[in-house]
């Protein structure tokens, strides 16, 4: 899985030999530079350039270009040298860009030889910067490690070199400048862009002769020409199915310094062959116009779910990027303030409290910065979603939504399901929330924690778990109506019977018969469903579907335990632990309405099967994270609004369908 990095995050590096690409939204000059323990060059012959690309160990392109792949083996980098450090700048040339903030953020990415990504980090928040410290790999313990760095220098690559202790970087900088205008004056022009008026003698003179020029972004050694537009950080081969704090998988980490790019990676792949809606374009100087399902797909539904997952990496990446910001201010305060108060000489005459101002004076301004960036992209992710929220299909909507006024049972199962809310403590002052949608069919259970939070500790025990078994009732409800009609069933263990109200409007829809109660129900249902799971597996494994007994309900079973551990002895956990284990992968899912702390006398015999369930809460709750930067989601459930009977209309509508079929 491929590490998406921010500012000052590191990942281990298991290969030596790598690749490391570049890809910017204007032709760069790359380069690396080997330095020692302290950071510091030791001579020219430390540093790889368009002049000079190779050294050992290092190979860099010979040209600015919008796209680079650079070569290390780090096996064979010398061993003075503890750092590698790659270099992006902007060429010098009249009418090139000069500073980093007038063109797209780069993206660097390091790979193996195969192409598959160990590291990518998106260079944000330069500005008049013309020159970058992209990466560097360093020596840990005998082991090398990436780290992303982001250091920009508005005095180009002459203060970066500088910086590096580099005696004559002035100089050198200068020589890298003219290389790359030598390399450009021996590239041969692209032709001019077809019309329609040429386009006819332009075919003609293509059938009598044909030429082979390189690009600009290329140069004659290299190889075959390169295109100069940039890469998609990250191209997704098929349809992108991550998993959130909801259901933690994969993405891209990374702040913005611009405005919410509405193509991200996540909406960049191949055109599907129904195309999707454009927004009407946007003002000069204005965000863009969002407009819902402008991600890729095959289906609405399938745009629909890929724009609320890059609506949840992009809140990711701002948050990050803000937080990461915050963090360099408030390291720089302090590394201001304990050089100002080292000397005791600045502490006579004031100069230690002007010193003391003047640090928190730039932070502040650091600080009000990146916070300006923030609420400029919460703002735009505010305006997508609510654009993005009336849009969606019941699977992803939720219970206030109008969609469901309009219900009737589907003819498919939906991609999604939406299970709640996700935000963040920045985005609470703009009101913003992402749907936490995961796959259908579900590929692991889940558990509705009903015991005290950290977050809601005030709340009485019985008030939670009330709230509890009705999250529990709505989401089986959820799941019974965005399944075709008889496609889905559900079954209740309530030994103590304490669940029956909240579970009347199942009951009284007829789509759920009368809770298994006591030991002896407990240990039927739980047979039942054990030997399904025993059937079907036999049966798939065998190739042999065929042969399953005419009886089986080969529907989606959904399984809910009400109080547990009460009603169930050593024999009725082990199938438990079974179901939750076996069971998703042939059609039998597992909800738990449990108070961990209840099972306490088991010890740690059940520690896999909480592990194995994916834990919800029936109050918000700061539980969930995503992989990528370790974000402490808040998870909202969903509930039906105050007096709402679309519960019951729903389940009405399901309970008819369900009826024509003869169920």
């Amino acid at each position: 899985m491929t590490a998406e990095l921010v500012r000052g995050q590191n990942h281990p590096l298991t290969q030596t030999r790598l690749e490391i690409r570049v890809s910017a939204g204007a032709p760069v000059v790359a380069g690396a530079t080997l330095s020692d323990d302290e950071g510091r060059v030791h001579g020219r012959d430390w540093v790889a350039h368009p002049g000079a690309p190779a050294l050992p160990g290092l190979e860099v392109p010979r040209q600015a270009a919008a796209d680079h792949r650079l070569a290390v083996d780090l096996d064979a980098v010398p061993e003075a040298a503890h750092r590698v450090s790659v270099l992006l700048a902007l060429p010098t040339g009249p009418g090139d860009p000069d500073r980093f903030g007038a063109v797209a953020a780069p993206f660097v990415a390091v790979t193996g030889l195969d192409g598959s990504e160990v590291a990518s980090y998106t260079i944000t928040d330069l500005d008049a910067e013309s020159a970058v410290v992209a990466l560097e790999l360093y020596r840990r313990q005998g082991a090398w490690k990436v780290r992303a760095v982001g250091q920009g220098y508005a005095g180009g690559l002459g203060a970066l070199l500088t910086d590096q202790g580099l005696p004559d970087a002035r100089a050198l900088a200068g020589e890298i400048g003219e290389a790359v205008a030598r390399g450009l004056a021996r590239t041969v022009a692209p032709p001019p862009p077809r019309t329609a008026a040429s386009g006819a003698s332009a075919m003609a003179d293509a059938t009598g002769a044909a030429s082979h020029a390189a690009s600009p972004g290329t140069h004659p050694s290299d190889g075959p020409p390169r295109s100069t537009q940039p890469q998609s950080p990250a191209e997704p081969q098929s349809s992108p199915a991550p998993r959130p704090a909801h259901e933690p998988q994969p993405a891209r980490p990374s702040g913005r310094t611009g405005p919410v790019n509405y193509t991200h990676p996540g909406r960049q792949a191949p055109a599907p062959p129904v195309p999707a809606p454009t927004a009407p374009p946007a003002e000069p100087g204005q965000p863009a116009v969002p407009v819902a399902g402008d991600a890729t797909g095959w289906s609405m539904d399938e745009r629909l779910y890929n724009q609320v997952w890059g609506m949840f990496e992009d809140l990711a990446r701002c948050v990050a990027a803000y937080r990461s910001a915050v963090d360099f201010a408030d390291s720089r305060m302090e590394q201001e303030l304990d050089k100002a108060l080292s000397d005791p000489r600045s502490r006579i005459g004031g100069q230690g409290d002007a010193a003391r101002e003047a640090a928190r004076a730039k932070h502040g301004q650091l600080v009000d910065r990146a916070r300006e960036v923030l609420d400029r992209d919460l703002a735009q992710l505010a305006a997508e979603s609510a654009v993005v929220e009336p849009a969606l299909p019941p699977a992803y909507a939720g219970w206030d939504n109008p969609v469901w006024h309009a219900y009737g049972s589907p003819m498919e199962i939906p991609m999604a399901l939406r299970l709640g809310d996700l935000q963040l403590p920045e985005s609470r002052g703009v009101g913003l929330r992402i749907p936490m949608l995961v796959r259908l069919p579900l590929e692991r259970g889940m558990w509705i924690d009903s015991g005290r939070s950290g977050a809601d500790a005030l709340t009485e025990s019985d008030e939670l778990r009330r709230r509890a078994l009705r999250s529990a009732v709505e989401l089986a409800a959820r799941l019974l109506a965005v399944y075709p009609a008889g496609e889905f069933a559900v079954h209740v263990i309530d030994p103590a019977g304490s669940a029956a109200g909240a579970l009347a409007p199942l009951v009284r829809a007829g789509v759920l018969a009368a809770p298994a109660a006591g030991v002896a129900g407990v240990s039927d249902v739980l047979a039942r469903l054990t030997q399904r799971v025993d059937l079907v597996q036999m049966a798939v494994r065998g190739g042999a579907a065929d042969a399953l007994p005419p009886d089986l309900d080969t529907a989606e079973q959904l399984l809910i335990v009400n109080d547990f551990p009460h009603g169930f002895d050593d024999r009725a956990v082990t199938r438990l632990r079974y179901l939750a284990d076996e069971g998703p992968a042939v059609g039998v899912h597992l909800l738990m309405v449990a108070d961990r702390e209840d099972a306490a006398e088991y010890g740690p015999v059940l520690d896999p099967l909480w592990r194995a369930l994916l834990r919800l809460t029936p109050v918000p709750d700061d539980h969930l994270a995503d992989p990528w930067v370790g974000h402490a989601w808040t998870y909202e459930p969903p509930h039906v609004p105050p007096g709402s009977r679309i519960l019951e209309q729903v389940l009405e509508e399901v309970a008819r369908a369900r009826r024509e079929q003869g169920i």
